[in-house]
């Protein structure tokens, strides 16, 4: 976050002008940094336990009726989740695990997504919800350049798919995929390595999920991948009231 506010985040921000923007892997502590949003938003911050690591954000010009950080508990040592409740929807910023290179936190990756999907099906049981964030999951094909040269590797294992197949399956929608359901080459997350965003070589690994009940709302879903300053680009959704 630090690094992305002198690379044009305030631009960004103040163009978009969103209700709500929730950021993911803020790698900050508490007090180590005092973002100008202006009067109209309110911020919200879940900080890592660990300097420079993971982290969640949510800016909002709407009063939420409640705030939680974390799942089961009130709080978490990671900052992975901030939940805001709204008269007519909840609102979860979410930063999902990954399960690393090398696969040794895949185990808990998958034992995460599953309290992450009956934490989150606790919340539709009483009104709707809208997840933003980064699901580090490329769920089909699709959804990254090279399907066949990443099967099995992180963030394209087929359980982490499955995952999320499953918490789809459970009553969420794909805002993206909703709208366009065959669009390819449609990245929000590219490697660092020279070369690879300007060839395109990316994943859609950020994602808003909404209940399936709000499929009528949505209006767009949009990837700014066209927005440098990190190796995500930040994604777009805009929904008619309901």
């Amino acid at each position: 976050m630090r690094s992305c506010v002198n690379k044009g985040f305030y631009d960004y921000f103040r163009e978009i002008d969103a209700d709500l923007f929730c950021v993911q892997e803020t790698k900050l502590q508490e007090g180590q940094i005092e973002l100008d949003l202006g009067d109209a938003y309110q911020q919200y911050w879940n900080y890592a336990e660990k300097k420079g690591y993971s982290g969640t954000a949510v800016f909002t010009k709407v009063t939420p009726r409640s705030v939680r950080y974390g799942l089961e508990e009130e709080s978490e040592p990671e900052g992975r989740i901030i939940t805001l409740e709204f008269d007519s929807f909840y609102l979860v910023t979410v930063y999902t695990p990954n399960a690393k290179r090398d696969l040794s936190r895949l185990a808990y990756r998958l034992e995460w997504e599953e309290r992450f999907r009956k934490y989150v099906l606790g919340l539709d049981a009483k009104k709707p919800v809208i997840i933003c964030g980064d699901l580090n999951v490329a769920h089909q094909e699709i959804d990254l350049k090279n399907a066949k040269g990443n099967r099995g590797n992180s963030g394209f294992t087929e359980e982490e798919r499955e995952k999320m197949t499953l918490l789809l399956d459970s009553g969420f929608t794909d805002s993206f995929r909703y709208l366009y359901p065959d669009r390819t080459d449609a990245y929000s997350w590219w490697s660092n390595m020279p070369g690879v965003r300007e060839r395109n070589v990316g994943w859609r690994i950020d994602y808003f999920l909404v209940s399936s009940r709000l499929r009528p709302a949505i209006l767009e879903a949009r990837i700014d991948s066209h927005i440098f300053g990190s190796d995500h680009c930040p994604i777009l959704l805009e929904m008619k009231d309901f």
